[in-house]
């Protein structure tokens, strides 16, 4: 059994052993709706995983070609496969932002590490800008010590020029939200090859945490996904 004050750095270590982080963690309040942990009681604590730039990438893409082809959702099977991995080592129920019903990742993720939404709907992160994810949690039925929390500043809040509002042709993204069925037609139409090839436009104007950007090849990935092509 791994002491608790070596839980964090233990489960920090594991890892990234396949590029993932740790991102943060919170605890339930009494009384507070919390999902079930590893035995079926509510969690107390929460751990959440997660990415900074494409650090996952080679090690999910070594995985990648040691499977079958035509695995469906390769990147959420792999990511539950490594965090469910590290969640039986140390006691803990691991859960994927997939998961259904839905669990409110988002919420969490502003609660453990105080981001706000940027104007696409994506978590503002002061250093890794718009090239961050976050891929599952650890939940513990006990009452753990949590990584030192840190005040974010919001950059959006201080960004004048809204480029990540101004590139997209369709015009995607605004202040009324996302136009998801325009995004669509256009990543899957003739115009749409320079989305397919290098990622959603707007994403890429933000000017923040450029040194962290996904590269071509993954921001491909992901589009594709995303338009089930």
């Amino acid at each position: 059994m791994i002491f608790a004050r070596d839980l964090v750095g233990h489960i920090a270590t594991a890892l990234a052993a396949d590029g993932l982080i740790l991102r943060g963690g919170f605890r339930f309040a009494d009384g507070e709706a919390a999902p079930a942990g590893p035995s079926g009681a509510p969690a107390k604590s929460a751990l959440l995983v997660g990415q900074a730039g494409a650090a996952p990438w080679p090690h999910f893409q070594r995985w990648l070609g040691q499977q079958a082809s035509g695995i469906a959702n390769p990147l959420d099977t792999w990511s539950r496969a490594v965090i469910g991995a590290v969640a039986q080592g140390c006691g803990a129920r691991a859960v994927s932002p997939s998961d259904r019903p839905y669990l409110p990742f988002q919420q969490w993720a502003m609660r453990a590490e105080g981001l706000k939404p940027s104007p696409l709907g994506i978590l503002m992160h002061p250093t890794y800008g718009l090239w961050h994810a976050y891929r599952g949690a650890l939940l513990f039925e006990d009452e753990i010590s949590l990584p030192e929390a840190h005040e974010m500043n919001h950059l959006c809040d201080a960004c004048v020029e809204k480029p990540c509002l101004k590139s997209c042709p369709v015009g995607a993204y605004s202040v009324a939200g996302f136009a998801h069925e325009a995004c669509l037609l256009h990543v899957r139409g003739t115009d749409g090859a320079p989305c397919r090839a290098g990622g959603c436009l707007d994403r890429n104007a933000c000017p923040y945490g450029a040194e962290y950007r996904y590269p071509a090849d993954v921001q491909a990935f992901h589009m594709a996904a995303f338009a089930g092509l």
